[in-house]
């Protein structure tokens, strides 16, 4: 027997009735991005492997465990996306979009790869809305888009659920020198480091400070921290971003311990975390990466940006319900029309209402049927009136409107009168919302 057709694991199929309150996610975040000018970019899903081992750097957990990397029919190495910033930074130069210090507020969603072990909220293919700008050095843009994700809490009703933690890389220089102290402190409790963490001692010693391992964090507890090599730059640039967020209202924690997984960061780091879904508690992570196209062989240009993991994000609305009650709403009207001619005439009809009313939603009858079938689909299709349509009705240039969810009493509309009709019950605030 044939093995059953089945998704490869950690990759996963969005269902219709799931697909809405993606639809609504990504729609809150698009509108709001629009409002605070950022464009939208569209970017493979395969790059070169070349660009994430430059980008996120060898060692990392990301580019040594996780990639999907093949070769193509041209002996050349390609690797699905772990991520969008570096995708995004090669079009950046590809097409010369920061060329004579122009700044760019860039945006992108879509799925990212990465072979870890399947969990609530981690998959091997899961997805991302992403936020990257260019050739703005300064605090003032590392705190707007913190603001910009405070924002889209609020208007998810998500604010009470999440925490915003700050830590600062500093410079390249900056963490030279903490590396080497973290290094010295850590190599003298070497045995007693878990195994991974003297794995990573040698090959990117800062990753230790983020260990799940109890008793390497409390080895941590004494640890230099990087704070205290910070130089004047680097310090004054983390306390104009603490400055403008206390300004707007926006309570942080200072996490010494965070670094992020990805070698490109530097000065700003953030995330966004919720204890509302258990271990995989971080729902946006970003950051500053002024160094990044330079090691593409770019002019240095300042860079800053963030991500979002979609699938968490969702199971957060889900789990805490603050998903809109109607986004599951299919349809405003459904057509029951019986008989050829008026088959042909509710077809028109249909199309002459959309064109009125273009947020309608409206299902048109397919397959025939008698009236009980017909009105037993429109019952069951959740839509909130029945539009009737039969010999008698076509003959007197009318439909029959009848209610479906609540006590109103049936009428007949003339054609003419149809559309207005349909504003009074069906008005276009309160139409066509939802998926």
């Amino acid at each position: 027997m044939s093995k059953s057709l089945q998704a490869i694991r950690g990759m996963n199929d969005i269902l219709p009735e799931q697909t809405p309150a993606w639809r609504y996610l990504e729609r809150t975040f698009a509108t709001l991005l629009d409002g605070y000018g950022y464009h939208e970019i569209r970017l493979p899903i395969m790059e070169f492997t070349e660009l994430f081992a430059r980008g996120i750097g060898e060692g990392t957990d990301v580019v040594d465990k996780e990639m999907y990397t093949f070769l193509d029919r041209n002996e050349e190495s390609l690797t699905l996306r772990p991520e969008g910033t570096a995708g995004c930074v090669r079009a950046v130069l590809e097409h010369g979009l920061t060329g004579g210090g122009q700044v760019q507020k860039l945006w992108y969603a879509g799925p990212m790869f990465r072979y870890e072990k399947p969990q609530k909220g981690r998959y091997r293919q899961f997805h991302q809305i992403g936020v990257e700008v260019f050739n703005l050095p300064g605090p003032d843009i590392d705190a707007e888009l913190i603001v910009l994700t405070a924002r889209l809490w609020q208007r998810l009703g998500l604010t009470d659920a999440v925490t915003l933690q700050l830590n600062s890389l500093g410079s390249s220089a900056d963490r030279g020198r903490y590396r080497e102290a973290l290094v010295a402190y850590l190599q003298e409790r070497f045995e007693q480091l878990d195994e991974d963490s003297q794995r990573r001692l040698t090959t990117n010693p800062l990753r230790i400070l983020d260990s799940k391992n109890a008793q390497t964090q409390a080895l941590l507890v004494g640890a230099p921290t990087l704070a205290d090599y910070l130089d004047d730059e680097s310090r004054a640039h983390f306390d104009g971003l603490k400055a403008r967020l206390d300004a707007a209202g926006i309570r942080y924690e200072i996490n010494p311990k965070l670094v992020r997984g990805l070698d490109y960061y530097g000065r700003t780091v953030f995330e966004w975390v919720t204890d509302k879904l258990g271990a995989q508690g971080t729902v946006c992570a970003g950051g500053r990466y002024d160094g990044l196209i330079t090691q593409f062989g770019g002019k240095p240009t300042p860079g800053v940006g963030f991500a979002m993991g979609v699938e968490r994000l969702v199971l957060l609305l889900e789990t805490l319900e603050r998903l809109p009650s109607d986004l599951m709403r299919p349809a405003d009207l459904y057509l029951c029309a019986f008989g050829e001619a008026a088959e042909l005439a509710g077809l028109s009809l249909a199309e002459k209402l959309r064109d009125a009313r273009p947020d309608l939603r409206l299902l048109v009858n397919a397959g025939g049927g008698s009236f009980k079938s017909q009105f037993k689909k429109a019952d069951k299709s959740g839509a909130l009136w029945a539009m009737i349509l039969g010999e008698d009705e076509l003959a007197a240039q009318q439909v029959a409107l009848k209610p479906l969810r609540g006590d109103a009493p049936q009428e007949k509309v003339d054609f003419a009168a149809l559309a207005a009709r349909l504003d009074e019950i069906l008005p276009p605030a309160a139409a066509g919302r939802g998926n």
